[in-house]
């Protein structure tokens, strides 16, 4: 497995004390940089690259390396400096290495490392024939093994986060024409960001069992490495089998409601955006969220100003963004904005994670519906649903059942293109509260408390009504 040892900082590491880590594989080794000076790559004389370090990043979000690190993980309080190195399997050496670079910024600096069993302070001589060793000649330093239709990224740590390192290599993969799997051990998670990343086929979170080999952590079907890549097994009769474990979990009778909001606005010079994520914020959990950012960790203040300039800045190119709440209500959201014709369009999923003794907030959401439709947020549609899952929003590699909806949120422009009466006479036992002024009004469908499994049939009825207006 790929080694990443990460140093977590009260104070920025700098040039000197970088200089002192670089130096644990002594004075033959080069320094080079790479991805536009962002990461800086320790290599040996003949040019293998043994070790990559991303830029150290302030992460001002509470709660954050506990997060992604595991909750045992005693991390300075934040704010706090994150800078992460990422070793090659090619060299054995490289992983000592990286712990070395990590465990000498901690020693200076006063922080610790992640994981602490990495860390050490000595020079690690470099004793492998690196010149059998093939040079790295994958696109990006976190990409292990690379052919002609795969991108293989091998990931070691309890919680595999959408990184900016994870994040360019995804993006490596889709720009050549590649599938990205991740192969980890079976206790790994993954956050909403990278599974909402991977997409599906052909990309794939390919989890290593004692058991089972490799499956697929989001299908359960049983892999196999063939041809340059993994694919699912096939037994004589063509049908792909289930891995055990994919199947082998226990309620814990924690859940997760979940929030999919779109809006439109008008694209002028005084829009605002994350606004109507802000107000679904508070309104379910009292606060704002506590911090946004391009990756994993979420690193800046809460702050739809700034967001709102790093979306006019990439546009017409769609921005992706996540934020996350406070450690004592797990929260997080993924966000999706993108100039269309009609506007400027954000794609929102939020997540909240509750225990079996902690009742989720169904009663507020339909005053949640009335605020955002009434306040000139721009939504156009809002489903609401409720799903047993982990309370901190991890996906596990077993299988999961599907949320159930509880409520359908129309905004008046929704609702204007339907045709007002189509809209609020569904052929169903269900009549819409109405929202807003009776001139142009907003719609809400309260389908139910998740307890009844005839919702999904009734919200695929309404549904199939409702585009017969449009």
């Amino acid at each position: 497995m790929t080694k990443d040892v990460i140093a977590l900082t009260p104070t920025m590491p700098d040039v000197r004390t970088l200089l002192a880590g670089l130096y644990a594989g002594g004075p033959d080794l080069r320094v080079r940089t790479a991805a536009d000076g962002a990461v800086v790559q320790l290599c040996t004389p003949d040019g293998n690259t043994l070790v990559s370090i991303e830029a150290p990043i302030l992460i001002h979000t509470p709660g954050e390396p506990s997060r992604l690190l595991g909750t045992k993980t005693i991390a300075p309080d934040t704010p706090v400096w994150w800078t992460e190195a990422r070793a090659t399997t090619a060299v054995p050496e490289a992983a000592q290495l990286a712990g070395s670079f990590a465990g000498r910024l901690a020693t200076v600096l006063n922080g610790i490392t992640w994981p602490p069993e990495a860390a050490t302070t000595d020079v690690i001589p470099l004793t492998s024939d690196t010149t059998t060793t093939p040079a790295n000649t994958t696109p990006h330093p976190a990409i292990d093994v690379l052919t002609d239709t795969t991108a293989v990224v091998l990931q070691d740590r309890p919680v595999i986060p959408m990184t900016s390192w994870l994040s360019d290599a995804l993006r490596t993969a889709i720009t050549s024409d590649r599938a990205l799997h991740i192969v980890t051990p079976n206790t790994a998670r993954l956050t909403l960001p990278t599974r909402n990343a991977l997409g599906g086929h052909p990309h794939r979170w390919v989890v290593q069992d004692p058991h089972d080999g490799y499956y697929d952590g989001l299908s359960g079907a049983v892999l196999r490495w063939q041809n340059g890549t993994f694919a699912p097994t096939r037994t004589a009769p063509g049908a792909t089998p289930v891995a055990p474990a994919f199947t082998n979990t226990t309620d814990t009778g924690e859940r997760q409601l979940i929030l999919a909001l779109r809006t439109r606005h008008p694209a002028d010079e005084q829009l605002i955006l994350g606004r109507a994520l802000e107000t679904t914020w508070r309104h379910l959990t009292g606060t704002p969220p506590a911090g946004w950012s391009t990756a994993e960790p979420v690193n800046l203040p809460w702050s739809t100003r700034q967001l709102t300039d790093l979306a006019r800045r990439r546009a017409p190119q769609p921005t992706s963004l996540i934020a996350i709440g406070h450690p004592d209500r797990p929260a997080l959201a993924t966000i999706r904005i993108a100039r269309t014709p009609a506007g400027v369009e954000e794609d929102i999923t939020l997540a909240l994670g509750y225990t079996e003794h902690e009742p989720p907030p169904l009663e507020a959401i339909p005053s949640l519906a009335e605020a955002l439709t009434t306040a000139n947020h721009g939504l156009t549609s809002m489903l609401t649903s409720l799903r047993h899952a982990p309370r901190d929003l991890t996906i596990p590699p077993h299988i999961t059942p599907p949320p159930t909806p509880i409520a359908l949120t129309l905004g008046p422009d929704t609702v204007h293109d339907i045709g007002p009466h189509h809209a609020q006479h569904p052929p169903l036992n269900l009549t819409p509260t109405q929202l807003g002024p009776a001139s142009r009004p907003a719609l809400h469908y309260a389908l139910g408390d998740a307890t009844d499994d005839q919702t999904w049939t009734t919200l695929k009825r309404l549904t199939q009504h409702l585009r017969m207006g449009t």
